[in-house]
């Protein structure tokens, strides 16, 4: 009778999970719509951007703007890691922990010196629980990133660089490819480089300057670029989260199973061990 009870108790406690994890999933499921919808209408706009920046750089105007530097020796490098506040998405911040520490490991057995930035609650803790030091550090960016959060994250490590006190900035983040594949992805934010082709300047007359141009452009193109690695990092966070939460109620459900056939065979043991000790009792009475 004991081990029916704690077999009640168990079946009660994994269906309470099971309700838990299915609305985990619709939930992620809501969210996932709404952030491949911003990641949909991020990437033609940046992709533009992009463009033309490519277009308009020159050798000469790299002279110009610091945020164009390449500097003869890479010598301090910025590795800034996206990743999620909570968790319950799987492998999903590993894999980008995983990756950093990938990126880290190479630049430093290459002798460079590594300065870390953290944008995301679960990579802080991992990097500081193994006693890391962050550059800094932000808890700040949600569900729904906005340029602000780009700009707060990409401002100051544009300045640094302009000032010379970084040679370069890298972006540990998740490229979202669909719902089950966002794998990390390393690209390098800074320094920035022109196009291979032909500048607009030469293919084109323009008004205002390309200095002109570039002057107002380059700071929106530097945030603009963080904040796509933003958008697409949530949506691959909600896609990886969709995936684990159906994944632990299509366990609990095989669990449940498992578990009422248990139950099912002890109360038919006891039903018949009671049914014997009726007959038993009854042929002793006779």
């Amino acid at each position: 009778m004991a081990k029916e009870r704690e077999i009640k108790r168990r079946i009660r406690s994994v269906g309470n999970t099971q309700k838990i994890t299915r609305t985990m999933e619709m939930v992620a499921t809501s969210k996932l719509k709404r952030a491949t919808d911003r990641v949909r209408a991020a990437r033609p706009y940046a992709d533009a951007l992009s463009d033309v920046v490519e277009g308009l750089y020159s050798p000469s105007l790299a002279e110009q703007f610091p945020v164009l530097r390449q500097p003869a020796e890479v010598q301090r490098v910025a590795v800034l890691l996206l990743c999620a506040n909570r968790g319950f998405c799987g492998a999903f911040n590993a894999n980008l922990i995983r990756e950093t520490l990938r990126v880290i490991d190479r630049l430093e057995g290459d002798g460079v010196a590594v300065e870390l930035h953290v944008a995301g609650k679960k990579g802080i803790a991992y990097f500081r629980f193994r006693g890391r030091e962050l550059m800094t550090s932000d808890r700040g960016v949600g569900d729904q990133p906005t340029l602000e959060d780009a700009g707060r994250i990409a401002d100051p490590l544009r300045e640094r660089f302009e000032q010379g006190e970084i040679d370069a900035v890298h972006v540990v983040s998740a490229e979202f490819r669909t719902a089950m594949s966002t794998p990390p992805v390393t690209s390098q934010l800074l320094p920035l480089s022109g196009g291979q082709g032909r500048s607009a300047a030469d293919a084109y007359i323009l008004s205002p300057s390309s200095a002109a141009i570039l002057g107002k452009t380059l700071p929106a193109y530097v945030r603009n670029r963080v904040y796509r690695a933003l958008v697409e990092n949530a949506a691959g966070e909600q896609g990886a989260r969709r995936t684990a939460m159906k994944s632990a109620t299509d366990n609990a459900g095989e669990m449940l199973e498992t578990l009422t056939r248990t139950y099912n065979r002890a109360r038919q043991a006891q039903i018949t061990q009671e049914i014997a000790e009726i007959v038993g009792g009854a042929a002793a009475l006779e």
